[in-house]
């Protein structure tokens, strides 16, 4: 009894220790999570002092565009008052038309005023139009630049978009996730509250709920029958154990119930493959015999259709301290559930695992 008692110590130890590492890993995911949001975050800050400092050299052409235009309308002021004065000088013309024979020598210099101030104004013409060109180059430049503004906002609108739908998509996993886990961690509750409640000493693995069962107490050795003791233990166990699971509160949440049979690693492996899934279905044989006496016939339909049953041989043996096998530990039958959705917990565990 005390060589007993020992091992499923040393069960509960790696089977704690396994807890442990499931919850750092939880711990690191979570973690990762957080740092992806925050570089989100920086980058999409980033993006935003881009756009501004953009928007900033725009308002500085649009300034000295404004300058230009300014100076062309006082250009345009002067052209004015010189025609107007062009026109001062022409009605004095006029007038002294009448006095021409007297006048002529000061019509002449009028004449080379005029002819003088034509020269300026054509130049100041052409400076005019020389502006103007480059009002219209400045112009088809800030267009251009616009439109690169234009088709920067809409990628920077489209790109969050896009950080707005795997925010909502992490989120929505995240919630997914909470909710297996609570659910999970309830329903190990629930188990060992009942199996207390029976006053039945079961070890519950508390990361996933399996029970581990002793083959050397439901079978002999090397044989696939179960033995009037292990026949005793299951009945004892696996109603409750069924029970709990297939309740209202949980079933919807069920996607399937294990059993799985485990050899040493004597013989070799076919042998063993084909023992262990004996063994099983001996389990499982047993589990279904139990119809109308223990489970109920509704209850018996729907556990068949998530029940599974697998042979491992002697793969993952229970290994002892000093790295050795234990044979007796390996030779075991585990009973397990798996919740809807549990492959997505691990799909994200694996990706964590890739990118650690």
């Amino acid at each position: 009894m005390r060589a007993k008692r020992k091992k499923n110590y040393e069960r509960h130890n790696v089977w704690r220790s396994y807890s442990d590492m499931m919850a750092g890993l939880l711990l690191l995911f979570l973690l990762v999570m957080c740092i992806s949001f925050m570089q989100a975050q920086k980058n999409y800050q980033d993006r935003l002092d881009e756009e501004s400092a953009h928007a900033e050299e725009q308002s500085l052409l649009q300034a000295q565009l404004d300058e230009k235009e300014a100076l062309l309308l006082e250009q345009e002021s002067e052209l004015d008052e010189q025609a107007a004065l062009l026109a001062s000088q022409q009605e004095s013309l006029d007038v002294q038309s009448a006095l021409l024979s007297q006048q002529e020598s000061e019509l002449n210099e009028q004449a080379a005023l005029v002819a003088s101030q034509q020269v300026s104004l054509d130049e100041q013409s052409a400076l005019v139009a020389e502006q103007e060109s480059e009002l219209e180059e400045q112009e088809a430049l800030l267009a251009s630049q616009q439109e690169s503004l234009d088709e920067q906002e809409a990628l920077l609108a489209s790109q969050q978009e896009s950080l707005d739908e795997q925010e909502a998509l992490l989120t929505a996993q995240q919630e997914k996730i909470e909710q297996i886990i609570g659910v999970k961690a309830d329903l190990i509750a629930a188990l060992k509250t009942e199996f207390a409640a029976q006053s039945l000493s079961v070890t519950i693995d508390e990361t996933d709920g399996s029970i581990v069962l002793d083959s050397s107490v439901l079978f002999g050795y090397n044989e696939n029958i179960l033995t009037e003791e292990g026949s005793e233990l299951l009945g004892e166990l696996l109603p409750t154990y069924c029970s709990v699971l297939m309740s209202e509160e949980y079933v919807d949440y069920l996607a399937e119930i294990r059993i799985d049979g485990y050899t040493d690693t004597s013989g070799t492996y076919f042998y063993n493959l084909q023992l262990s899934q004996e063994r099983a279905l001996a389990v499982a044989e047993y589990l279904l015999s139990l119809t109308g006496s223990s489970i109920s016939e509704e209850d018996m339909t729907a556990l068949q259709e998530k029940l599974s049953v697998n042979g491992h041989s002697w793969a993952d043996p229970v290994y002892n301290d000093d790295g050795t096998i234990n044979a007796d530990a390996s030779r075991r039958v585990e009973i397990k559930f798996r919740l809807k959705d549990e492959e997505m917990i691990n799909d994200l565990k694996e990706i964590l695992d890739e990118t650690s």
